[in-house]
């Protein structure tokens, strides 16, 4: 226990370096991009302002997920994770579609943007996002996962900034600003939607991408003096720990010694899905009452 609440110390500390290292470089990214006058700095100022309000909301809750379960949060406090990664979603494609109203407009009848400074808050935005994306990478719950991809966009849109305000140096197609930003975003909405697919998924406790159910219950069918398995369902609290439940019809001959066993043939089967919470029911066939209300019942030789 000692070293999962170093771990999650160690994580929470790297969510907060990052946040200010974000909103830091936000604040000074918005006064740049209005002296500028250079709308893809701007756009992508709003995007660093959504990430810093979820870096925000990831360190907070990083730190309320740590308390214990109690009469109201039985499960604990895990799931508000989703909760921040379900606001960051939506701040971001809010944001997005505001700034290409703004952007359209601009590919019509370009404005003049300063591109030495543009170069300078490109180099700046960099450095500042890239070790942002350092701190928080190996994160495994969706919110971090959003985070950290979204801190990943903001230094692959700087890198673009970075290219396109050095040909501002040699050309006067000041349209390149507009055109960039539109594809930033365009490229941020692409993402975002399929983060807030996830996102709902889970909060509507949909089986986890990465785990196939009937595999599942397979290998807890192959327990030795397991005759079925049925109702089994696995959810998960933020993307990262998840919860099993399932019933085991048994062997009518099995004693007590056999149940302990099965238990134990259970956990070593379920190891690897990272599990916070399970609850496994034995039961013999006459008390099978559940196997009758539910429609995924699957029986096994």
């Amino acid at each position: 226990m000692s070293h999962s609440h170093t771990h999650t110390h160690h994580h929470t500390e790297n969510i907060r370096t990052a946040f200010f290292l974000n909103l830091g470089f936000t604040l000074f990214e918005i006064v740049g991009g209005i002296y500028t006058n250079s709308l893809a700095i701007t756009s992508d100022a709003l995007h660093d302002l959504g990430d810093s309000i979820s870096l925000g909301m990831a360190w907070y809750l990083e730190k309320h997920s740590q308390k214990e379960s109690d009469q109201k949060y039985s499960y604990g406090y895990r799931r508000f994770s989703l909760l921040a990664a379900l606001i960051n979603t939506t701040i971001l494609v809010i944001g997005s579609l505001y700034i290409l109203t703004e952007a359209i407009p601009r590919l019509l009848a370009p404005e003049e943007t300063n591109a030495g400074g543009m170069i300078v808050l490109a180099i700046v935005g960099i450095a500042v996002n890239g070790m942002a994306v350092l701190r928080v990478r190996k994160g495994q719950s969706l919110n971090a996962q959003v985070v950290a991809w979204h801190l990943l966009e903001d230094v692959l849109g700087w890198v673009a900034v970075l290219i396109v305000s050095i040909g501002l140096l040699v050309t006067d197609l000041y349209i390149l600003d507009p055109i960039l930003s539109v594809l930033i975003n365009l490229y941020v909405l692409y993402n975002v939607f399929g983060n807030l697919r996830k996102t709902l998924a889970l909060f509507l406790q949909a089986v986890p991408d990465s785990y196939n159910l009937p595999d599942i219950e397979h290998g807890l069918a192959k327990i030795a003096q397991v005759l079925s398995v049925h109702h089994t369902h696995i959810w998960s609290l933020d993307g990262e720990d998840h919860v099993l439940t399932t019933h085991l019809v048994v062997d009518p001959d099995a004693n007590k010694e056999d149940l302990v066993r099965i238990k134990n043939s259970v956990r070593e089967v379920t190891k690897d899905l990272s599990l916070a919470h399970s609850t496994v029911e034995l039961e013999f066939e006459e008390d099978c009452s559940m196997s009758e209300l539910d429609h995924t019942h699957h029986d096994h030789p």
